[in-house]
């Protein structure tokens, strides 16, 4: 196999796995759409570069912890029942760190549009 052709395999490989965590998981999916408008509002509010970057490396965060969720689910679901326990709080874990993830994008999120809501009723 060439190099290029080992490439795009790979990155086909990529895309599938990404459809797939898109058509099985309802939350990835939820937070793609809110990742989408979020980045469309920054893109029409003409936010600050930085802020842009910002939005993005959390939102793309938050969609590649979900990701990971989706994967450390799959393997947990296959030690089933015996680890019950510990698949329970590895699940568990793994849904903490999205949550918290998630949190912090919007928080962040809040203090960049604030102002450029403000300003935006004020006018």
């Amino acid at each position: 196999m060439t190099r290029r052709s080992s490439f795009l395999s790979s990155i086909r490989h990529a895309l599938r796995g990404v459809y797939v965590v898109f058509k099985d998981e309802k939350n990835f999916r939820v937070q793609a759409f809110f990742a989408v408008l979020i980045l469309c509002a920054a893109t029409l509010l003409h936010v600050r570069v930085w802020e842009y970057v910002l939005l993005l490396l959390l939102s793309s965060a938050v969609l590649i912890l979900e990701l990971f969720n989706s994967v450390i689910e799959r393997i947990a679901d296959g030690l089933k029942p015996r680890l019950q326990p510990i698949v329970r709080d590895i699940k568990d874990l793994m849904a903490g760190a999205v949550l918290l993830t998630a949190i912090t994008a919007v928080i962040v999120g809040v203090i960049i549009f604030l102002p450029y809501f403000v300003e935006l009723l004020q006018a």
